[in-house]
């Protein structure tokens, strides 16, 4: 084989580092890159540099294979295209997903372009989840006009074969991580390798251990994404203000949760609206946008046999609806909308403008769950075959036929 070069992301964690070196031991020209992303010490936890100490398990792992290492600051870009959304977002009552942002916006675009700029043919990561090709056959004069893919893949003369990449769920069910990819396109998975995605967690560290990796035993990466060991309440109190609001209890015997919804796939999508009225006010809080759908801690309010849930949030009026158990009825929903600016394909051939039987997750390791997708000129929306649980504004939808993610979209 010709020795392409590969640059892989190393995190300072094991999975790149067993990335690196499966990479190394197939043939290609490896090199080391670690992404320095965010270093604002006024949102760390007290006596931790996270991101300097792995760089420096990067540099050791890089120094132990013998390949070359260098270090990217990407704090301004990551600034700007994650953190300053994930702000707005919650500032507007909605639950982005900041690891789905950092693929899409850092690991696969910004880091990717440095990369094919160093004369990359690839990237490489960590990820738990697999790349496969198949070939469709598509128009050689629509091609040759640049007209999108998923138009030139259409029955005709002159055809010729186009290469389609599969995102495949990783061969360790407990550590797929195909969820956090879900917004990558065909271009990104075209310079993108995934080492590992086809082995257990424990044969990783295994290989880790047997070559003298550093981060062998180095536990798995528990807080933001490049941000560090910080928890997320943490986080946002430290960057948005705090405004006393009140804590209204729904409950689960009101009128509301009796009516049956229109039997559309709107009428199935439709929220529950809450007015003060609908409830009682239980306990107050520091501000509607530090609060998730669905969430069960930060509320402290006791008093009641089961946990309360946050049901709703309203950051106009500075309130948050809660409900006791996790089988409240106002924590269901059968089904969800994305607007069509919000929807997005990974395999754009299969987007045909009918109804689709999937499965879907709107968090990750979130088990799937029978949906169909209804598109329409405005979106689509995905109706599950059974009620799900804190369906969240902002939220990714993912959409997969078996084990291949086909598609996403944000939560309207």
């Amino acid at each position: 084989m010709q020795n392409k070069r590969v640059i892989v992301g190393l995190s300072g964690g094991v999975d790149s580092s067993v990335a690196a070196y499966l990479l190394q031991q197939q043939g290609y020209e490896v090199i080391g890159l670690f992404m320095k992303n965010w270093h604002d010490d006024s949102v760390t936890l007290s006596d931790d540099c996270p991101w300097l100490e792995d760089s420096n398990d990067a540099m050791l792992v890089a120094e132990k294979l013998g390949i070359p290492f260098q270090t990217v600051d990407l704090s301004k870009q990551y600034k700007e295209r994650i953190v300053d959304y994930m702000f707005a977002e919650y500032q507007r009552g909605r639950t982005p997903n900041p690891d789905v942002l950092c693929n899409r916006e850092i690991k696969f675009d910004v880091f990717l372009d440095i990369a094919l700029s160093l004369g990359a043919d690839y990237v490489a990561t960590g990820h738990y989840c697999r790349k496969e090709t198949v070939t469709l056959a598509g128009s050689a004069t629509l091609l040759a006009k640049n007209v999108p893919r998923s138009a030139a893949l259409v029955e005709g003369t002159e055809l010729v074969e186009v290469p389609t990449y599969q995102l495949l769920a990783g061969a360790d069910a407990n550590k797929d991580q195909s969820y956090f990819l879900c917004q990558l396109s065909q271009v990104q998975l075209a310079k993108t390798l995934f080492p590992i995605g086809g082995l257990q967690k424990k044969e990783v560290r295994n290989i880790a251990a047997e070559q003298g990796l550093v981060t062998a035993e180095k536990r798995d990466s528990q807080g933001l994404c490049f941000v560090g060991k910080v928890s997320l309440p943490d986080f946002l109190q430290q960057k948005l203000t705090t405004k006393k609001g009140d804590i209204i209890q729904v409950p689960a015997s009101h009128p509301m949760y009796a009516q049956s919804p229109e039997n559309t796939p709107a009428g199935f999508a439709k929220k529950f609206a809450y007015t003060a009225a609908d409830g009682k006010i239980v306990g107050t809080h520091n501000g509607a946008h530090f609060f998730t759908v669905g969430q069960r801690k930060g509320l402290a309010v006791g008093g009641t046999k089961e946990p309360l849930f946050v049901l709703a949030i309203d950051v106009q009026k500075n309130c948050i609806y809660v409900g006791e158990g996790k089988d409240h009825p106002g924590l269901y929903r059968t089904a969800l909308w994305i607007d069509q600016a919000d929807v997005h394909w990974i395999r754009p051939d299969l987007e045909t403008g009918q109804p689709l039987a999937v499965q879907a997750r709107i968090r990750y390791r979130q088990p799937l769950a029978l949906a169909t997708l209804h598109p329409t000129a405005a979106g689509m929306y995905l109706v599950f075959d059974a009620p799900q649980s804190a369906i969240a504004a902002g939220q990714f939808a993912a959409r997969y036929l078996d084990n291949e993610l086909i598609g996403s979209g944000v939560i309207g």
